[in-house]
């Protein structure tokens, strides 16, 4: 299993510009397999644009996967969205894992205005529709005369809570599917994986897997979320349970992109 960082930037306001520069290079310097961000607007605190954030990093780094868990296609204008796209594919190459989704959360709709009802309506009419522009069609009298390179588009995950309908979807028509950690625990993402790879689903990912690894060790059974908030001994056997259930990427959210704190998070591999 391919062990990725989530670079939420939650250090101290002054650092912010160093950690997004060099916390991308110490990651794929210290050994980690991804650099991944989040899509929030509005909330409690600013986090980076993710696709500035995916351009800065394939900017200063080499071979390291880079991805979004997850992107709110909802929030943005179809053409707009794949224009950009095309741009970020451009810089990232293969290296680009977008993951894609309709959003849950309806402070980030209220924050631009949009239309949290029919979010879901809006995502499966958008992803055919950017498929079309990077192929080079017209599409209602748009044509982006896209780049050679980027003419076959991302990879497209698409994030999925339960996942009745997106996960069978994810497996036949996209490339991937992602699972939060945030809000589930170990047996229902097991259980989406196995839907997931009975459908001939392609790459799994377990993303926003929170790490703290100064919290002593508490049980998860029974509660809401899969964590590595424990010490470290605990953490290295959860993340060998992931390994086990045959994810094959996992994105860890650490607190900062210290040396530190990146070498103490590194060592549970």
């Amino acid at each position: 299993m391919k062990v990725g960082v989530c670079l939420t930037l939650a250090e101290d306001r002054s650092t912010i510009r160093d950690a997004l520069v060099d916390g991308a290079k110490r990651a794929e310097r210290i050994g980690f397999d991804g650099i991944w961000f989040f899509d929030s607007i509005g909330r409690t605190r600013l986090l980076p644009d993710p696709l500035i954030g995916l351009s800065v990093a394939a900017a200063v780094t080499e071979k390291i996967a880079l991805g979004t868990c997850i992107y709110q296609v909802p929030l943005r204008n179809p053409v707009e969205l794949a224009h950009r796209m095309a741009t970020v594919q451009l810089i990232t190459g293969d290296r680009l894992l977008w993951g894609v989704g309709a959003g849950s959360t309806q402070d980030d709709f209220s924050a631009v205005g949009g239309d949290y009802e029919n979010r879901f309506k809006k995502l499966r009419a958008a992803l055919p529709h950017m498929r079309k522009l990077w192929a080079g069609e017209t599409v209602d009298g748009v044509n982006l005369q896209p780049w050679p390179e980027i003419k076959a588009g991302p990879k497209i995950l698409i994030g999925s809570w339960a996942g009745s309908i997106w996960i069978p979807r994810a497996a036949k028509e996209f490339d991937g599917w992602i699972a939060s950690a945030h809000y589930t625990n170990l047996a229902t993402m097991k259980e989406g994986l196995e839907r997931f790879r009975g459908e001939g689903g392609g790459i799994a990912v377990a993303s926003n897997i929170k790490v703290d690894l100064t919290k002593p060790t508490e049980s998860l059974e029974g509660k809401q979320g899969f964590t590595l908030e424990c010490a470290p001994e605990d953490a290295k056997a959860r993340l060998a349970e992931l390994a086990e259930a045959g994810f094959d990427h996992c994105v860890l959210v650490v607190p900062d992109a210290s040396e530190e704190t990146l070498q103490a998070v590194r060592a549970l591999i």
